[in-house]
């Protein structure tokens, strides 16, 4: 929807590139350069990401893969010297995800902000008064759905202006908020004070989110409905590599191809690619409280 609003705007400069994208082009192997587990997207973003966070294990040899990448009948493949590339390629890609993406920083901002937002969206349904910027006043003070999207123009319209100063900007203003719950996770995010996170192989037991549910009360003076604003509880997934998605295939001198769990001699690929569920409680800790 918002590729044909850019589309549109650009009388239809980027056709091409949407039908790529899209996997609607003749030439299949073009779909895999934007969207496949050797895409452009991905050998960008881990050496760029580990370059600003100082995580070495991210920093690949995008060049070098690149620089062995071909195409046999209509599909994407490695010429065989690349393979060590590749299997580089793959685990630095799965250790960026746990030490970086799905960091528990990371976690616990996110659900951070979406409680605030989601707060914010239930005191505009209540008909109160929020600071927010145009944009974001339209979807805190409209309800719009999926749909909306594709059939009118202004959610996309206001979409593209939301930015992270709209989001930083009314989070300062509402901390300091006369609602008890909005301020206090705003001032959270600002302050950084954030959800206490805990990671395990198994879901949290009843007792405890009882326990930490009934002290979150106590502390803010709140009723259960309105505590859960301040505990989450769900999982991280996360697998190295997806054959049954888009396989990445090497190639050899005599012109037949293996697919990388098969050709790699340094790695149990099937192992790596098993995918890894942790689960993970954030919950807000409050001074003098004891969990």
């Amino acid at each position: 929807m918002l590729m044909e609003r850019i589309n549109r705007d650009l009388k239809g400069q980027i056709t091409l590139a949407i039908q790529i994208f899209k996997d609607e082009y003749p030439k299949k192997f073009l779909h895999q350069l934007v969207s496949g587990q050797l895409d452009m997207d991905r050998l960008d973003y881990l050496r760029r990401d580990s370059f600003f966070t100082g995580v070495s294990e991210g920093n690949i040899g995008s060049a070098r893969i690149i620089k062995m990448l071909d195409v046999k009948d209509d599909h994407l493949v490695v010429e065989s010297k690349g393979i060590y590339s590749i299997e580089n390629f793959l685990t630095s890609r799965r250790l960026m995800y746990w030490q970086v993406y799905l960091h528990k920083t990371s976690v616990t901002l996110e659900k951070m902000l979406v409680n605030a937002l989601m707060r914010a969206k239930e005191l505009a349904n209540q008909g109160k008064e929020l600071f927010a910027s145009p944009a974001l006043r339209y979807f805190l003070y409209n309800d719009i759905c999926k749909e909306d999207f594709y059939t009118k123009s202004e959610p996309i319209d206001n979409f593209i202006l939301l930015d992270d100063n709209d989001l930083w900007t009314s989070l300062k203003v509402w901390s300091a908020n006369e609602d008890i719950i909005l301020s206090t996770l705003s001032k959270g995010i600002i302050n950084r004070n954030l959800f206490k996170v805990e990671v395990s192989s198994t879901p949290i037991p009843k007792e405890k989110k009882a326990d930490i549910i009934s002290n979150i009360c106590k502390a803010l003076s709140i009723s259960k409905k309105d505590a859960r604003y301040f505990l989450a509880s769900s999982s991280l997934e996360n697998n190295m590599y997806k054959k049954e998605d888009d396989s990445i295939e090497i190639l050899y001198k005599d012109g037949t191809t293996k697919d990388i769990s098969q050709a790699s001699d340094m790695l149990n690929i099937s192992l790596l690619s098993r995918k890894i569920k942790k689960y993970y409680t954030c919950y807000y800790r409050f001074e003098n409280v004891k969990y």
